[in-house]
């Protein structure tokens, strides 16, 4: 059994989530065989699916959105994207297409969540699962003009899928399709706590560990802000950050997920995984608002109702008023379920088995 993953490389989100409910279905079948297919770095990859067997086939499926920067949008370049790779698309679809056929095993197609891959999984016969909180055709309308026509195409080509694997903190998805609502898909830790302690040469109190991180395109702020929370140390990828006393920069292969054990609040912006991490952990999220991607307020609302939080300002962020000193707001509903990894991977194999597959 093979099963064929297309990953967005729009986020490392879309990567992160993936890896948490391909990890639990490699737990429940070892014997299937793992194929990543996206344009996702390979060091993060190494890093996020580790230790999993997984084979990587470098393909881009989709754009998402093109990003001014970690909280800012680029419609026009996204426009020039989209078209560029619709002139890519047919030669990738029509390689992967016979490469699949040359394995000569049963085939099922992930994806998560480029609209290209329902044309995929129609050219060699498998049946296709979307593991989705979103899809690009509700990204795309708010922005109008041209978009309402790439928004229709993306909504024709996800009704065109066998299942929804609907994770929570989703925006609307009216694909007409069966789906199967699952709780949060964190990752697990998979490092020594102790040990990265000692060697970022952290405090013992996990309450004056804040996480400060902006996904992977990243976010330059100015290291003399951490000088305005001197008690507090914080951790990140970001390289300016060892210009601060109490700054410390995570080894490259080190998730922010590990550090999540000794830290109590993150300061971030509107991100799927981030926020499953965090909320899988019981850490506070200090949200920073973005403009100009229709999630952000869809993860800010749920934020409100499902986590511990504060909600800062991009002006908040740029001038050092993190709010640390200020307790977290609780959240106006019920945590959310964590079972989000194990329950989709579990309705992957009984979709395989139902189609004879598995």
């Amino acid at each position: 059994m093979l099963i064929y993953a297309c990953i967005s490389a729009h986020g490392f989100g879309h990567g992160s989530r993936s890896a948490a409910v391909l990890a639990a279905l490699q737990r429940l079948r070892p014997h299937w065989r793992l194929v990543l297919s996206t344009a996702l770095p390979p060091s993060f990859l190494a890093t996020a699916f580790a230790p999993l067997a997984v084979q990587h086939r470098p393909c881009r499926w989709d754009v998402g959105v093109l990003q001014a920067d970690a909280l800012g949008s680029d419609p026009a370049a996204t426009l020039v994207a989209l078209e560029q790779l619709e002139g890519q698309l047919p030669a990738q679809l029509e390689r992967e297409a016979a490469w699949l056929l040359a394995q000569r095993e049963p085939v099922l197609v992930i994806g998560d969540v480029p609209p290209a891959a329902a044309l995929l999984a129609e050219a060699v016969g498998a049946p296709l699962i979307w593991l989705a909180s979103f899809g690009w055709d509700v990204i795309y309308r708010p922005f109008g003009g041209p978009f309402e026509a790439w928004a229709e195409h993306c909504l024709a080509l996800y009704r065109r899928g066998d299942l929804l694997l609907e994770c929570p903190l989703a925006m609307p998805m009216p694909w007409d399709i069966p789906r199967r609502r699952i709780g949060l898909t964190a990752g697990e830790p998979r490092l020594e706590l102790e040990g990265l302690m000692r060697q970022l040469q952290l405090p013992d109190e996990p309450d004056r560990c804040a996480l400060l991180t902006f996904g992977g395109m990243g976010l330059a702020l100015d290291p003399a802000l951490l000088g305005l929370w001197p008690q507090w140390t914080f951790l990140g990828h970001d390289p300016a950050l060892a210009e601060a006393d109490n700054g410390r920069v995570l080894p490259a292969e080190v998730r922010p997920l590990e550090l999540m054990r000794h830290c109590s609040r993150l300061i971030t912006k509107p991100g799927y995984s981030s926020f499953c991490e965090a909320m899988s952990q019981n850490v506070g999220i200090h949200l920073v608002h973005r403009d100009g991607f229709a999630e952000a307020p869809v993860l800010e609302q749920a934020l409100r109702r499902h986590g511990q939080h504060r909600l800062l300002s991009r002006a908040d962020l740029l001038a050092g008023r993190w709010q640390l000193d200020q307790p977290l707001l609780p959240p106006s509903g019920q945590p959310l379920p964590q079972d989000g990894a194990g329950s989709g991977a579990l309705a992957i194999t009984e979709l395989a088995e139902q189609r004879g597959l598995g």
